[in-house]
């Protein structure tokens, strides 16, 4: 049997994370961590007053974020975290070298329709093109795989078990 991974589930915002994170969470038997839960309140103030959020705002939540998923290490757990760029990750596997990440991705119009409508989040959807003008996806050396999010939140989970499930094979 494998050691159960800790995945990052990273994309841009209105991608599902919050949704998609728990469900891949119960599909692997591991906890789930909200990412922006990691946030301290300066971030939320930030974002929620449209302001996009700079980099040594995320240092310390991607600090956390990381210390999280590496007390997780060989139990196994899922975090969401948009890691949007290259040295967001790195920053993470600095601190949890083990982790690997599913990047949800899609269509920037179905991401946009999906942000208007939920209800109850921080993020407005006019940062939505600072996320996308941010994002750096997964490049060919980081653990990880990309994962559509056209479709429910269960058909996407079940593309990320099987995604995961097929990167673990080729990476023993």
């Amino acid at each position: 049997m494998c050691t159960p991974q800790v995945v990052v589930v990273m994309g841009v915002a209105g991608t599902g994370k919050t949704t998609i994170g728990p469900l891949l969470a119960a599909r692997l038997g591991v906890p789930y961590a909200e990412g922006d839960d990691f946030h301290p309140k300066a971030n939320i103030d930030k974002m929620s007053a449209g302001i996009p959020l700079e980099d040594a705002d995320r240092w310390p939540w991607l600090d956390a974020i990381g210390h999280w998923a590496h007390g997780r290490d060989g139990l196994g757990g899922v975090v969401s975290s948009s890691a949007l760029k290259r040295s967001y990750r790195d920053r993470l596997r600095a601190v949890a070298p083990g982790i690997v990440f599913v990047h949800l991705t899609g269509d920037r119009g179905l991401i946009e329709d999906r942000m208007f409508h939920r209800q109850g989040h921080f993020m407005p959807t006019a940062l939505l093109d600072s996320q996308f003008a941010t994002l750096q996806p997964l490049e060919s050396d980081e653990p990880g795989v990309a994962v559509d999010v056209s479709g429910s939140p269960e058909e996407i989970a079940d593309r990320a078990v099987k995604a995961l499930d097929a990167f673990s094979e080729t990476s023993e």
